[in-house]
């Protein structure tokens, strides 16, 4: 059964309270497919290097050189695999904080930021100043 009108305007007003509230959340809830296929990339890298590995360590112990080295590329196809998909999560992360709403500055200030704030505040609380 659909959702009515009513309901649908409700719940986009609660998922606009929800994100305005604490952005970071919202954005752990949101499952992408482009997390899912960096997820995956990932997966696939690690099985790479391991693969990799078992190759390399049954050249050494055939002595076949071929398959040594067969074992080393994939390894290193794995391992740029993996730091491929490590990459891309950070942006993905950066446009979500982005598109925070400008009232919620201080979740996104820099930690020195932060630092300054408390240390103004301290100064203003201050009555021997």
């Amino acid at each position: 059964m659909p959702l009515s009108e009513h309901e649908q305007r409700l719940l986009e007003q609660m998922e606009r309270a929800l994100y305005a509230e604490d952005p970071k959340f919202a954005s752990s809830l949101r499952s992408t497919s482009a997390s899912r296929a960096t997820r995956g990339r990932a997966a696939l890298g690690v099985l790479g290097v391991l693969a990799g590995l078992a190759l390399l360590l049954a050249g050494v112990a055939t002595m076949i050189t071929a398959l040594g080295v067969a074992g080393f590329v994939l390894m290193l196809v794995g391992a740029v695999g993996i730091y491929s998909a490590i990459r891309s999560t950070p942006a993905a992360a950066s446009t979500d904080e982005t598109a925070a709403p400008a009232s919620d500055t201080r979740k996104t200030d820099g930690f020195m930021n932060r630092l300054e704030d408390r240390w103004r505040r301290r100064a203003d609380e201050d009555p021997r100043a």
